[in-house]
C-alpha cells in the first residue's frame, strides 16, 4: 500500500517548469531513492512534498489524502521529516538543543529521552560533543546531526536530500550504514542522492529523473544493472 505517491506532479519556479509531470509511490516500510543528474528535479520534488514548493499541477497523495500546496508546519504534523540538502542545522544551539528542536511537538519526555540516547547509540560522536554548538562540527557531524534530529520526530516518512554530499568517504559509509539500519527498522524513507550506485545499494526500488521527467524506474538491483544507468551515472 503506498504511504505517500505523486500523481502528476508540476513544480515551475517563475517560467521555468522543473518538474514536468512525475508520479511515483513510496510503499509502507521501503526505502526508495530518486537518482539523476544536478538540475533534474529532484530537490524541487522533495520541497513540494514538503510544503515548501506549490505545485502549479498534479496532487501528492499521503495516506490517502492530498497535502499538495500544505503549508511546511502542517505538513510535518502528518508525519513527515526532511534532512535537507546542506544539512541546515542551527548553528548557534547545542547538539541537544538541536534534538529538542526535532521534538519540539512531542510530548511523551520519556520518549524523546530515550530518543536522545538512541541517536548517542547511532553517533557516539555526538555525544562526547553533545554541549558543542551546531556551527562548530565538521560537516559529516553536521550530518549526524541533521538525521538524528530528523528521526526526533519519529516520521512516518523521512525524506533525505543528497546526505553524501560534501563527506568524506568514511563518513559517507557511516551515514549510509545508519540509513541502511533506520530502513531494517521499517521507517518508510525517500532518498534523493546523486551518488546513483550508493542510493542504488541501499533501496528496494528507484526512479531516474532527467529534466523534470522520469525516464526510468525498477527494483534496485535490476536499475543498477541497467547498462543505461551504468553509462549515465556509473561512469560505465
Amino acid at each position: 500500500m503506498s504511504l505517500i505517491a505523486l500523481e502528476g506532479l508540476q513544480v515551475a519556479y517563475g517560467g521555468i517548469r522543473a518538474v514536468k509531470g512525475i508520479s511515483l509511490e513510496v510503499r509502507q516500510g521501503e526505502l526508495v531513492c530518486l537518482i539523476g543528474a544536478n538540475g533534474a528535479g529532484k530537490t524541487t520534488t522533495l520541497r513540494a512534498i514538503t510544503g515548501m514548493l506549490h505545485p502549479s499541477a498534479g496532487r501528492i497523495v499521503y495516506e490517502g489524502r492530498d497535502i499538495a500546496g500544505m503549508k511546511p508546519h502542517l505538513v510535518a504534523r502528518q508525519g513527515l521529516a526532511l534532512v535537507p540538502e546542506g544539512r541546515g542545522v542551527f548553528a548557534q544551539l547545542t547538539i541537544e538543543e538541536n534534538l529538542a528542536m526535532g521534538a519540539y511537538a512531542r510530548r511523551d519526555r520519556a520518549g524523546v529521552a530515550a530518543d536522545v540516547e538512541r541517536a548517542f547509540t547511532l553517533f557516539p560522536r555526538l555525544k562526547e560533543r553533545r554541549r558543542q554548538t551546531a556551527g562548530t562540527l565538521s560537516g559529516g557531524e553536521q550530518q549526524m546531526l541533521a538525521l538524528s534530529r530528523a528521526l526526533m520526530s519519529r516520521p512516518r516518512l523521512l525524506l533525505l536530500d543528497e546526505p553524501s554530499m560534501g563527506l568524506a568517504p568514511l563518513m559517507v559509509e557511516r551515514i549510509f550504514e545508519v540509513i541502511r539500519s533506520i530502513s531494517a527498522e521499517g521507517v518508510t524513507l525517500l532518498l534523493v542522492e546523486q551518488n546513483a550506485r550508493l542510493a542504488l545499494e541501499v533501496s528496494h526500488r528507484g526512479y531516474v529523473l532527467e529534466s523534470g521527467l522520469v525516464t526510468l524506474s525498477g527494483d534496485a538491483a535490476s536499475l543498477l544493472h541497467d547498462p543505461r544507468i551504468r553509462e549515465a551515472y556509473l561512469g560505465e
